[in-house]
């Protein structure tokens, strides 16, 4: 597995639920509380081994847990940004999830990215198809989509696992494009003062 996918997973756990519960997991995995590279690789039964010790330690299912994770990359202004570069509204930005792979492999070549594509469902529906190369991408997915419909300020039901003959997928039930007022997004990066 990629390092920023277990660095992501890393300052997930650390940001959110404090360095004590990350110097435990990565104990019970066998890894250096330092954790993580970004830029190198590791075997994927290290990130299983990382994922099943937060998922116990938290008392949470894998899924859970992947789909927090998605909520807080979405919240990391880079990535926001870079997903909200797909449309002015949540539906722009849904169907400009099929470019998302090919935008990510543009910042890091070597990230192995699930492909993805948007299948219409219906007025207001979507199936998100998640082929990925590894578990835990859809639940990710899931909460990146969750995320960034209360970044637009969309009203929507999102179910990750789809269908019992398709778990790889997410249902999309937009409610109402506008139901709130979403976050201040500028094409100009935000200057710091």
């Amino acid at each position: 597995m990629h390092g920023l996918v277990n660095r992501s997973i890393q300052c997930f756990l650390r940001d959110t639920y404090g360095g004590d519960v990350w110097t435990a997991v990565a104990a019970e995995a066998g890894l250096d509380a330092q954790g993580f590279e970004a830029l190198l690789s590791y075997e994927d039964r290290l990130t299983d081994a990382v994922v099943d010790a937060a998922a116990g330690r938290l008392s949470k299912p894998r899924d859970a847990l992947f789909e927090d994770v998605g909520i807080y990359l979405a919240g990391l202004e880079p990535l926001r940004r870079l997903l909200r570069f797909g449309g002015v509204d949540y539906v722009d930005f849904l169907q400009s999830l099929d470019e998302l792979p090919d935008r990510v492999r543009l910042a890091v070549p070597e990230l192995d990215m699930p492909d993805l594509r948007l299948v219409p469902a219906g007025p207001g529906r979507f199936t998100l198809v998640c082929r990925a190369p590894h578990a835990g991408f859809t639940a990710v997915l899931a909460g990146v989509l969750r995320a960034m419909a209360d970044d637009y300020g969309a009203l929507v039901l999102i179910e990750a696992g789809g269908s019992d003959a398709d778990p790889d997928t997410v249902s999309i039930e937009l409610l109402e494009a506008q139901f709130a007022s979403g976050r201040r997004f500028d094409l100009a990066r935000p200057e710091h003062i």
